[in-house]
């Protein structure tokens, strides 16, 4: 198939695309190689897969509706996998603009694009954060999202929104996803595991919010891709049993779906520190510090939906996640 991936030089964007050409696909890569964290990693990840014959590369802006276009319908994709977005929840109170022009304007180009070419699946990240200040556990797709504590998870409700509004207007088949954060090799150096490892490594105190009691659904990027691959091949359809009297979030009598994608096994912030610090052979001191404006104290992910639709199931545990990532930190950073 011809697949188009946006966010081609993230971290699961790119770990996606290497998969994708593995099978045999024909896939392009848009990425606009921003520097809100270091384009030599972006580029690094690219290089693994840059030179594949199945493989072209289209650096542009989604919010540049003109240049999406341009590289969009001469490629005439089948398939779209959304992950371009500005990132990060904390960011988002220093520069809210960003966020708008690319998680809303920059996703509503990418509808139009897929509107007028006709794609027959559009899958797009949506986020764990969009849940804010649900407190009920495991988060279910059931559950109401109206509560976000930040503009980033207010993005990413509204992608919810404007795909659902398509797939009703013009029978696109979208799938949303909600990745409940993902970590492993090449991850964001502004997520957590790479932030505490640079400062374990160093023999630097860590900062530990909410007194280390947050808990995270941490989900490995190789169980993030197989999900992505699960949802990709199985467009989305009318659900059958739909009632507009009690109507599900997740679900449409519209081409639409929501999942969550978790590991399904919350780990408290401390635990993952200390795994950390075994890996890594060092230990540092913590420093307990309350919560941030932004944060929730737990995620966790319902994720029997998916399983159900797809067969799919997260197979990598923490203990082992982390010794790959750790395993490759060494080995990138020591180059």
């Amino acid at each position: 198939m011809r697949i188009l991936v946006t966010g081609a030089a993230g971290f699961i964007g790119a770990a996606l695309i290497e998969h994708l050409l593995a099978r045999g696909e024909q896939v392009l890569g848009i990425d606009n190689h921003n520097d809100y964290y270091d384009p030599a990693l972006k580029q690094a990840r690219l290089d693994r897969f840059a030179t594949h014959p199945g493989y072209r590369h289209a650096r542009l802006d989604i919010a540049d509706g003109a240049a999406l276009h341009a590289a969009f319908a001469p490629f005439s994709p089948e398939r779209v996998v959304h992950l371009a977005a500005q990132a990060g929840v904390r960011y988002s109170l220093q520069n809210p603009a960003a966020y708008v022009q690319s998680n809303l304007v920059g996703f509503g180009n990418v509808l139009e694009a897929c509107r007028h070419g006709s794609v027959q699946h559009l899958v797009f990240a949506s986020s764990s954060s969009v849940y804010g200040a649900n407190r009920k556990l495991p988060f279910s797709e059931a559950d109401a999202v109206d509560h976000p504590l930040s503009l980033y998870a207010a993005t990413k409700k509204s992608n919810e929104l404007m795909a659902h509004a398509y797939s009703h207007l013009y029978r696109l088949p979208a799938t949303g996803l909600r990745f409940f954060t993902v970590y492993g090799p090449w991850g964001r150096p502004d997520m957590s595991p790479n932030l505490f490892a640079a400062r374990i490594r160093r023999g630097e105190s860590l900062d530990v919010f909410n007194h280390g009691r947050h808990q995270r659904d941490f989900t490995y990027i190789d169980d993030i891709v197989a999900g992505v691959v699960a949802v990709l091949d199985q467009p989305a359809t009318p659900a059958p049993a739909y009632d507009a009297l009690h109507p599900h979030p997740g679900r449409s009598d519209a081409p639409f779906r929501i999942y969550n994608i978790g590991g399904d096994r919350p780990v408290e912030l401390l635990h993952f520190i200390e795994l950390l610090e075994q890996s890594l052979g060092r230990r540092v001191q913590k420093n307990l510090l309350p919560m941030q404006p932004g944060d929730v104290e737990a995620t966790w992910a319902d994720v029997s939906a998916l399983r159900a639709a797809t067969g799919w199931q997260p197979r990598v545990g923490i203990e082992d996640g982390i010794a790959h990532f750790v395993a490759w930190y060494r080995d990138y950073y020591r180059q």
